[in-house]
């Protein structure tokens, strides 16, 4: 028998095993049961598992099976919990847009869109309108009632919605990539009403769910923003608005995510880029392609020495590749079978096809077969600072987090296969004490395996990847940090291990990566002499400190919010005199900070003494000495801090120790 309410078959269950976070019991339970009748009085389970597969609470629940409940603060309870969103959104715009299409509606990270066909674009105060209307569906607390339907029933109900027709006609292909995935798959149509008390149904979606029980279950959600998209991301395709949300399981996770969001847009490297003069991004060269100012080249000439001299430090050697090369190189590495859409187009030299290079380990292989080599030289390792070029399209590109021209701290290890767990291990050493020195505390791995169900993007046999996912697998868990899978996420030559690290707020960028590569080796005919001396093929290791530079000086920038610790900082110390007749003293302080290496400025304008302590506090200049003639008689200046504290009095040859200290330890 099927019950219409939930159009579920109903069942009679005895026993069940019940899972709620960390506990589990058998009960007893007569008759028919659904998840509701188990999770119903705690509106904190959103749905549930049973025996693994996630289901609408009023889903029933046969004799023997373990149901599991699915909190709303959970990652795929927030996942369902945002979608029943999305469509009381849509269900709001059609409520003001009569004629409004609907498009595709899933969830995302910290949120949810939905993308419509409409005449004018959202306005502001739309979204204001919306969110009253659904804040009065919430009210209505609607239930989410699923039901199968076939091919033809789902076309006569939506005959009015054409993109839901051409999703209809897309079954079983639809991607995640473009959202469609939420809508239909492999199996039966399903459609969810959303019904009020009286039975009436007041909306409908195709959908494959599952859902909230209903709207009542969402306490807190927000329209953000709305913008163009393409229907299902082709630009071929018709322009849409889409309509951006977010919703969390209670108030205070909302506000929470607001106050984030706030210092997302106070942190912003972009516009702290401009502000401080780090960086900028001329539309004459082109998008993705930055340009570092004085200050910002700072930075990142800071960052090379630091890790050039940490990559000589852990044993390796320095080297140089060009940045382009003939075609041939990049067919035998597999980047041009596998990685063509993340390559520039060829350049033609009389009929010969030369690529820039998207990425440095294929020279570095040739550096390696440039002679003989020994089982004495492993572990080999080599190092560059290597600028490459991807062809990312416009709309991924973000200021410095993702540009086209890249410069990696790229390094190879050539390792025996005995070596490779201990070189992994070294490796991941040299990267925490990097990350520690930047100060960024907070991370964990994620280990990157191949997907099975797509061989054809992965080069290596089972085996292979069995063999290279273990020593990973294996050197994350001794580490003693989280290891957090990510399948399908390995690059087609091998998996990786990436350090994932969480930001002053909280984000969680991919940071520094190291890669298992069984394959290049072999593509290449590398080989050393064995101690046998036989010939043996080594392991090769890819490793990338800071990844790419651009990027993780856009991160630093965000995380500190431009206030550098003082030695990364691109104007360590400012002068500030309290008259004109006070300058000189304050050179003269200044040359003997410049003798210790420290980057020091002394403000002569005609600017008032506040007006320069001012712009010393907006350019987030670490140190401050202010120095007028009580000071000058003294021997000494009044030492100022960032943050506005300050010390007065304080001798010149203690101010410059406390100063080179900072610096040298790096605090």
């Amino acid at each position: 028998m099927t019950d219409p309410r939930s159009g579920y078959e109903r069942n009679t269950v005895s026993p069940i095993t019940v899972v709620r976070e960390l506990s589990s019991e058998v009960r007893e339970l007569a008759g028919t049961t659904t998840g509701l009748d188990i999770f119903g009085d705690d509106q904190s389970v959103v749905a549930m598992k049973v025996d693994g597969r996630t289901r609408d609470l009023a889903a029933e629940v046969a004799d023997g099976t373990t149901v599991e409940a699915v909190l709303a603060t959970s990652d795929e309870g927030l996942a369902i919990l945002r979608h029943s969103s999305a469509h009381v959104a849509a269900q709001a715009v059609q409520l003001l847009r009569a004629d409004a299409k609907l498009g595709i509606g899933p969830p995302i990270t910290d949120g949810f869109y939905y993308d419509f066909d409409v005449e004018q674009p959202f306005t502001p105060d739309d979204l204001k309108a919306l969110e009253k209307s659904m804040q009065r569906i919430v009210k209505e607390r609607q239930r989410f009632v699923r039901r199968a339907v076939t091919d033809e029933q789902a076309r006569e109900e939506l005959a009015d919605q054409p993109y839901k027709l051409e999703l209809i006609g897309i079954k079983g292909h639809a991607g995640d990539e473009d959202g469609a995935s939420v809508e239909v798959g492999a199996g039966e149509l399903t459609i969810y009403d959303n019904v009020r008390r009286n039975g009436e149904v007041a909306w409908k979606d195709l959908c494959r769910g599952p859902h909230v029980p209903h709207t009542g279950y969402i306490k807190a959600f927000a329209l953000t923003r709305s913008s163009a998209a393409y229907w299902r991301g082709d630009q071929k395709n018709p322009q849409l608005q889409r309509l951006y949300g977010t919703a969390w399981a209670s108030r205070e996770d909302l506000q929470a995510y607001e106050f984030r969001l706030a210092e997302a847009v106070r942190r912003d490297h972009r516009r702290l880029g401009t502000e401080l003069d780090l960086y900028s991004f001329p539309e004459e060269l082109g998008a993705g392609l930055p340009v570092f100012h004085p200050k910002g080249g700072v930075i990142k000439r800071e960052m090379e020495d630091y890790v050039r001299q940490a990559h000589i430090d852990n044993g390796f050697l320095y080297v140089g590749t060009p940045h382009i090369s003939k075609d041939e190189l990049f067919y035998t590495s597999g980047h041009l079978p596998y990685y063509a859409e993340g390559m520039f187009p060829p350049m033609d030299d009389d009929g010969q096809k030369y690529y820039l290079k998207a990425m440095n380990c294929p020279m570095h292989n040739l550096i390696f077969k440039a002679r003989g080599r020994s089982y004495r030289e492993l572990p080999l390792r080599l190092f560059e600072f290597g600028t490459v070029y991807r062809n990312e399209k416009s709309g991924v590109l973000q200021g410095l987090t993702r540009v086209r021209s890249i410069t990696q701290d790229d390094s190879h290890s050539y390792v025996m296969a005995s070596q490779a767990a201990d070189e992994v291990k070294h490796l991941l050493d040299f990267v925490l004490k990097l990350l520690d020195d930047f100060g960024l505390h907070d991370y964990y791995l994620e280990l990157s395996t191949k997907d099975a169900s797509h061989p054809d993007k992965f080069i290596g046999t089972d085996e292979q990847w069995e063999t290279a996912t273990a020593v990973l697998e294996k050197v994350g868990r001794e580490s003693g940090l989280q290891l957090v899978p990510d399948p399908g996420g390995a690059a087609f030559y091998g998996p990786k291990i990436s350090v994932q690290i969480r930001d002053a707020i909280g984000r969680t960028w991919q940071m520094s990566t190291i890669q298992y590569d069984f394959n290049q080796p072999a593509r290449f005919g590398l080989s050393y002499t064995a101690p046998d001396g036989s010939h043996a093929e080594p392991v090769m290791i890819h490793s990338a400190k800071f990844g790419s530079i651009e990027r993780f000086l856009g991160i630093l920038v965000e995380h500190y919010a431009g206030a550098f610790p003082a030695w990364l900082a691109p104007v360590q110390v400012v002068g500030i005199p309290v008259a004109t007749d006070h300058v000189p003293y304050l050179e003269d302080v200044a040359a003997r900070l410049r003798k210790q290496g420290i980057r020091v400025e002394v403000d002569a304008s005609d600017e008032r003494m506040q007006k320069k302590i001012r712009n010393a506090q907006t350019q987030k200049v670490p140190y401050m000495l202010i120095a007028g003639h009580d000071d000058i008689e003294a021997g000494a200046v009044s030492f100022r801090y960032r943050d506005g504290s300050q010390k007065n009095g304080v001798p010149v040859a203690e101010a410059v120790d406390e100063i080179v200290a900072a610096v040298r330890d790096r605090t």
